[in-house]
């Protein structure tokens, strides 16, 4: 596609057009697994998703589309909307007026472990904020593969979305609901489970990487479940030289997965 998507004479998608109407409705989960969609909004996610993803559809409005013109021109189909129409599917206060409706990124667990050194596992991570971080982090990071187990929140959350600025559609992701069969999918892997726990006995700065590793990771508020932590191979604390009693869930992932990371891509 070349040139503006907005012609002249030709008005813009409001928020009661029937697409927007439909898009909009994926904001909610059960939604999104219905029909296997979900949007990603914003310049850096939307990119992503050209890039690595399967886009159906970019919603963009008139400014966005002229500040973004090259965006937009690689777009497969590409809808204006009004402004008003753009607020309605954001779910920012500030909308940059560019959102793709794009198809689920999760794959089956056996696929993201092929030949993985590296991998991060979050279990019942509840807030969507911190899964999108983690997820960027893991990304950043070089890591294989990002397995949201349990209760974890659905990655194709808006705010998940926007946390994991564009990673979401760059490093392969998993989601299974039963927690034995991840760990057990791990070890037949070939990958060493290392549990994030802030009481272990283990200290971060005495372990040795080098074989596969898995970092497991845990609610934000009630760690990882006692069944969890009696089934890895170990448990690891993150040693705190101040006076701090914790780190928040993300900070914790990105100081161990990049400990991981400096010993594998060494």
């Amino acid at each position: 596609m070349t040139g503006s998507p907005f012609r002249p004479g030709e008005a813009p998608f409001t928020e009661r057009t029937p697409r927007v109407v439909a898009a909009r409705k994926l904001t909610r989960r059960a939604e999104r697994e219905k029909t296997g969609r979900f949007l990603a909004e914003g310049v850096n996610a939307v990119t992503s998703a050209l890039a690595h993803g399967t886009v159906h559809e970019v919603f963009v409005t008139e400014h966005a589309a002229a500040t973004h013109p090259t965006l937009v021109a690689s777009a497969p189909r590409v809808s204006p909307i009004t402004d008003r129409a753009a607020a309605s599917l954001s779910e920012t206060v500030t909308p940059q007026g560019i959102i793709a409706v794009c198809s689920l990124v999760d794959r089956p667990l056996e696929t993201v472990l092929t030949d993985a050194r590296l991998v991060v596992v979050l279990v019942d991570v509840a807030e969507p904020g911190n899964a999108g971080t983690v997820i960027r982090v893991a990304d950043a990071a070089g890591a294989d593969a990002v397995i949201l187990a349990g209760d974890t929140v659905d990655p194709h959350n808006g705010k998940s979305v926007r946390a994991a600025a564009g990673s979401l559609f760059q490093i392969p992701l998993a989601r299974v609901r039963e927690v034995p069969e991840v760990l057990a999918t791990l070890r037949t892997a070939g990958l060493r489970t290392l549990a994030a726990h802030g009481y272990a006995a283990t200290s971060l700065e005495t372990v040795h990487f080098g074989d596969p590793v898995a970092w497991i990771f845990g609610n934000e508020a009630h760690g990882l479940p006692e069944e969890v932590l009696s089934a890895v191979d170990e448990s690891v604390r993150i040693p705190l030289y101040g006076k701090a009693e914790s780190l928040n869930l993300a900070t914790a992932a990105a100081v161990c997965v990049y400990t991981a990371a400096m010993a594998v891509h060494r």
